[in-house]
């Protein structure tokens, strides 16, 4: 092939790629509003995941099985919640459960920060560098105040209190959490067009790494450039949710579904759902064969999203008792975010050409056998190459699979119904958490145990070959690794039984002859 013809090819791959990036004009403005809140929720949302077992245990002196049991209450009452939250969005509307799940975690935020630097000045210390001086005098004010005086009739042991306190605001915090994940995918449906759906779930999808990527950097921003507790994470989140607010109150009004120029307008059976009580629409849903098949479909992934449980519960500590005590824990986990992003931006105009069903199966695969690469045994610094090479494989299944996952379901849902299908299709992943969080700090002390001070650190007993190898981290991630992709090849098996009369099959057909 010639020089001019390769390069006259080149230039219509790259011209034909930019031009697939088109249908995004099918897209309401809300929707893109949405993404900047979806970016500012998930910094936060993603960098408190990744501290709380951190933050429990450092913090607030939590044993790592302690710190398992709060994870699961937060994880077994987010599971609860999802049940309702769905039917709440859809009964509420986009931008008031918008404003409610906003307010909610804003107020929440503010007294896990306050609870936990009473004693402490932390956020005096925070905005003392910024010379917000005023702002400083005035929390001071507030710390020096005798909060504890209210407890008096409780006793003296304020350690106690303080870290129910905290407890207590995370299992508040779980329903507004379930609203805020179920809103996102109905507003990702109501503002694109059928034919913009594809690559506007993609899209947030990469709003949304972007934001894990984020995250990792404010951790260690705060914690090793700051030098400031790490619960301050939870100060920029009172802050986020400020903005999120702002946004919400001036620029989200539209809530009505967005058609194509060739889509006529749905009206659902009975008038539009959110007009129906949370019990009416909750009844509908349950009548619908092809949910349920998607219900088993879901469930069989369960072990491969158990593996970004696995990210914010078990490789924090697991980095830092193998690799060392400052271990880049939030540089780590910023890799996974930032492969995707630049994984999506590569492959949005692409992904919504193949089919489905094969990128879920296929790339759900991939991302189980993350957990094989893990378990190469390594110790100090050489586990940042083996943890590098894991993340790369996990990120590259993720990009394939994660987001037609959302997109699937939202597919599935009758007009004005997103919410629930989401919140409910939700439902066998959080049950997974409540378990994977449950047994996390067994699995830590089994697997990864934190040894005395003074005493050999897990790290220099794996280099000295101490410790038997079914009792090594490399045991563990081998056997969460079978559990991952047991699920994903027993989907491709019965691929015929789960597409059967699937609707977003019939839809991949007909864009494809658009």
């Amino acid at each position: 092939m010639s020089e001019a013809a390769q390069k006259t090819g080149l230039t219509e791959a790259v011209v034909n790629y930019f031009r697939d990036f088109k249908v995004l004009k099918e897209t309401r403005s809300e929707y893109w509003w949405m993404q900047i809140i979806n970016f500012l929720d998930c910094t936060v949302f993603f960098a408190v995941l990744t501290i709380t077992v951190i933050f429990l245990s450092e913090n607030l002196g939590c044993s790592d099985r302690l710190a398992g049991y709060v994870i699961t209450i937060f994880g077994g009452a987010t599971t609860l919640f999802l049940l309702i939250s769905g039917m709440v969005t859809d009964w509420l509307g986009i931008r008031k459960s918008l404003i409610v799940s906003m307010l909610a975690v804003l107020g929440l935020r503010a007294v896990i920060v306050l609870t936990t630097t009473a004693s402490e000045s932390g956020v005096a210390q925070l905005l003392a560098p910024l010379h917000f001086q005023a702002v400083v005098d005035a929390y001071q004010r507030v710390i020096d105040w005798d909060w504890w005086g209210w407890w008096d009739w409780l006793g003296d042991d304020k350690a106690t209190y303080r870290n129910t306190v905290v407890t207590l605001m995370y299992f508040l915090m779980a329903p507004f959490l379930a609203m805020v994940q179920t809103l996102f995918q109905a507003a990702n449906k109501r503002f694109t067009t059928r034919r913009s759906r594809s690559a506007g779930f993609n899209l947030w999808y990469l709003f949304m790494n972007v934001g894990a990527f984020a995250a990792g950097l404010l951790i260690d921003f705060v914690y090793l450039v700051l030098k400031l507790p790490r619960v301050h994470v939870f100060t920029f989140g009172v802050f986020a949710a400020g903005a999120c607010l702002v946004l919400t109150f001036w620029l989200i009004r539209c809530e009505e579904q967005l058609y194509g120029p060739d889509e006529t307008p749905v009206q659902p059976p009975g008038g539009p759902a959110k007009r129906r009580n949370p019990f009416g629409i909750l009844w509908s849903v349950i009548c619908e064969p092809v949910f349920w098949r998607f219900v088993v479909l879901i469930t069989l992934l369960i072990g491969v999203r158990a593996v970004f449980l696995y990210t914010n519960l078990l490789w924090p500590k697991y980095w830092l008792r193998v690799i060392g005590p400052n271990a880049t824990i939030g540089l780590l986990e910023s890799v996974n975010p930032a492969l995707v992003v630049i994984g999506l931006i590569v492959l949005i105009p692409v992904l919504h050409r193949y089919s489905v069903y094969s990128m879920l199966v296929y790339g759900a695969i991939i991302s189980a056998l993350s957990m094989f690469v893990l378990a190469i045994p390594t110790f100090g610094t050489a586990t940042y190459v083996a943890s590098l090479a894991a993340l790369v494989v996990l990120s590259v299944g993720e990009i394939i699979w994660s987001p037609r996952l959302t997109e699937y379901t939202a597919a599935i849902a009758p007009e004005g119904q997103e919410g629930t299908y989401l919140g409910l299709s939700m439902v066998p992943y959080f049950l997974a958490k409540t378990v994977v969080s449950l047994a996390s700090g067994y699995m830590l002390e089994r697997w990864i145990p934190a040894f005395p001070e003074g005493e050999p650190l897990l790290r220099d007993r794996l280099a000295a070959g101490q410790i038997p190898f079914w009792q090594t981290p490399s045991a563990l991630w081998i056997i969460l690794g079978i559990f991952a992709l047991g699920g994903p090849l027993i989907a491709l098996l019965m691929k015929s039984w789960f597409t059967k009369g699937a609707k977003w099959e019939k839809d991949e057909a007909a864009v494809a002859t658009e």
